[in-house]
């Protein structure tokens, strides 16, 4: 165990499993748990000393790391804090640390009648993350919602602030993902949220909630709610199974190649991006055209009520999950000629 100034600690072969939610991996040759800045530049620099590249881990819900070593040093993000600041009389700002749980954060502004995170509840992870996907639910995307993001250059070792337009925000996409983001380690994170509900019901699962209930949403804390309860039939019992979530992207494809495809598959949906493209509810091609409806290889799986939600048992390991995604990812290609994109990091 290393200790410098800051109190920042960094412990040797740290198993990963257990901060993660697919509870699979290995171990890293060095972890440092982080609260602070300084304790990032300090853990930056230790990285340097050593000659070793870092990963940053927040919540662990969108990660897939490897059985064996990571030779490296993993910083685990545990900065704290939300501040709220009112803009004018409708309008919040709401900073928070990176290291904050989203669902937490996200509890928080609803508790206070804030409005715009509300269809994003039930999102595991952390804060940090929220603009590195861009995570998006039940149609909301969190990036309509930044104002800015305060990052920590690890090249520079400067802390600077990034507009909402400087994030680059597409989906499930950001700066953050691309060449010159990687040295990017987000340490704050602001949202503008408004004192004045508008329910964002355009979703077909939100909406269909309310419609049962013969009722309007009166308040944010309705929509978390029901976004709530919609999720926990989509998603397994995360106290017996490892999950990442939704493990593939929605394919964005041009119009033309989907119009070919309604040849074949007359019944596939899809929804505008754009004047010349479309997106693919991925979860219909896997249950529809390539039965993969609750399929299963060994120890891994794809969940029964959403088969974009890749499940693992206990003992499964990192190959097993790697080799079952890119066997899903062969036979959607062989149908559809559609290349998926996996939503979950690759710890490299």
């Amino acid at each position: 165990m290393t200790r410098n100034a800051h109190e920042f600690v960094c412990r040797e072969n740290e198993p990963l499993a257990p901060y993660t939610t697919l509870r699979i991996g290995g171990n890293a040759r060095y972890f440092a748990s982080v609260a602070s800045v300084e304790e990032l530049r300090d853990a930056t620099l230790f990285a340097r000393e050593k000659n070793l590249p870092i990963f940053v881990l927040g919540g662990g819900s969108n990660v897939l790391i490897p059985d064996g070593m990571y030779e490296g040093v993993v910083v685990y993000m545990q900065m704290k804090g939300i501040l709220y600041e009112n803009i004018d009389t409708q309008t919040v700002l709401a900073v928070c640390a990176g290291g904050e749980s989203w669902d937490t954060f996200v509890a928080d502004t609803v508790a206070r009648g804030l409005s715009g995170l509300e269809n994003l509840s039930g999102i595991p992870g952390s804060v940090g993350a929220s603009p590195v996907q861009n995570i998006g639910a039940y149609g909301v995307e969190v990036g309509a919602h930044i104002a800015y993001v305060e990052v920590f250059d690890t090249r520079t070792l400067v802390s600077k602030k990034l507009s909402c337009n400087e994030c680059r925000f597409g989906y499930r996409d950001s700066i953050f993902k691309s060449e010159k983001g990687k040295s990017y380690t987000v340490t704050r994170v602001a949202y503008t949220l408004s004192k004045n509900f508008t329910p964002s019901m355009e979703y077909k699962d939100v909406s269909l909630f309310f419609s049962k209930k013969g009722t309007l949403p009166q308040n944010p804390s309705n929509i978390r709610e029901a976004v709530l309860q919609i999720r926990a039939q989509k998603f397994p019992d995360m106290s017996i199974f490892g999950t990442a979530g939704s493990f593939f992207k929605n394919p964005i494809i041009a119009k033309g190649v989907y119009e070919s495809l309604l040849q074949k598959y007359p019944e596939m949906p899809s929804f505008p991006v754009d004047s010349v493209r479309v997106k693919i509810p991925l979860a219909w091609v896997l249950d529809e055209v390539c039965n993969f409806k609750g399929f299963k290889e060994g120890r891994v799986f794809l969940f029964e009520q959403q088969p974009l939600v890749l499940v693992t048992e206990h003992g499964a390991t990192a190959d097993e999950v790697y080799t079952f995604a890119e066997h899903i990812g062969e036979i959607v290609f062989e149908k559809t000629g559609i290349q998926i994109e996996k939503e979950v990091v690759m710890m490299k």
